[in-house]
This record gives structure tokens, C-alpha cells and sequence, in this order.
């Protein structure tokens, strides 16, 4: 039984340390008065020169805010254990910076952006709960075996 401690501890110190870099990360991201319109045209017309795919830039944007909070569900459902809570915490933390960029010069608060970070984060909860359930089934499955 202590093994399984252990494991839940080290992997919520692991979580811990994780999210601490990636929340330094995102601030720096998302809070610094730059606009990110000339990157995410310079995605699009990467994508559009390799696939010869055509669409606008707002599609760039959403799936890069998707899969900027992808890491923050995934990270919070490991520490916490729960996908919900991982999942809630990833949206006020997506309102509160949209609402912070109110006041950042050259950044544009919206909606659509906090939809993609909220569909970031539920994807990210959802992996690292199939990857605890999954354990934890393994766990369950190897005592019941062994017993």
C-alpha cells in the first residue's frame, strides 16, 4: 500500500512542478502586449504552402488556443485527481486572462478564445483521467490477481 502512495505523491509532485513551468509559460503568452496576428498568418500560410489547404486565420487561432490549454486540464486533472475540477479551474483561469487583456495594449479579449480554452482543457482533463483510470484499473486488476 505505501508503493501506491508513493506513486500518487511523486506524480502529484511531478504534476506540480509541471504546471509551475507551464503556468509561467502562459503568462508570458498570453499576458505580454504583443499581437500574435502576424504568426498566426505565418501558420496559416505554412499550412496552406504544405497541404494546399485554405482556410482563415481564425481557424490558426482557435486550435492554437486549443492546444495551449490542453497541458493546463491535463496537468490540473493529475494534481487534483478529478477531470471536473481540472476542467473548471482551466475555464476561470481562461475568463480571468481573456478579462486581463482588457487592459494589455495590442491584445483583444473574447469569447471564442475562452471556448477554445475550455475545449483545450476538457481534452486535456480527459486524457489524464483515462491515464489514472487506466492505472488504477491496472492496480485493481494485479492485486485481485495476486490475492
Amino acid at each position: 500500500m505505501r508503493t501506491v502512495r508513493t506513486g500518487v505523491a511523486g506524480r502529484q509532485k511531478w504534476a506540480m512542478g509541471c504546471l509551475i513551468a507551464y503556468l509561467l509559460a502562459l503568462g508570458v503568452i498570453v499576458l505580454t502586449p504583443i499581437s500574435y496576428g502576424a504568426v498566426v498568418l505565418a501558420i496559416r500560410d505554412r499550412i496552406h504552402a504544405a497541404t494546399g489547404a485554405s482556410f482563415g486565420a481564425g481557424w490558426v487561432e482557435f486550435a492554437g488556443n486549443v492546444i495551449l490549454f490542453l497541458p493546463l486540464g491535463f496537468l490540473l486533472t493529475l494534481l487534483f485527481r478529478h477531470a471536473w475540477r481540472g476542467t473548471v479551474l482551466a475555464i476561470l483561469l481562461s475568463v480571468a486572462v481573456e478579462l486581463a487583456q482588457i487592459v494589455i495594449p495590442d491584445r483583444t479579449p473574447s469569447l471564442r478564445d475562452v471556448a477554445a480554452n475550455a475545449l483545450g482543457a476538457v481534452v486535456g482533463a480527459a486524457a489524464a483521467w483515462l491515464l489514472v483510470l487506466r492505472r488504477e484499473r491496472g492496480r485493481t486488476a494485479g492485486r485481485s490477481g495476486t490475492e
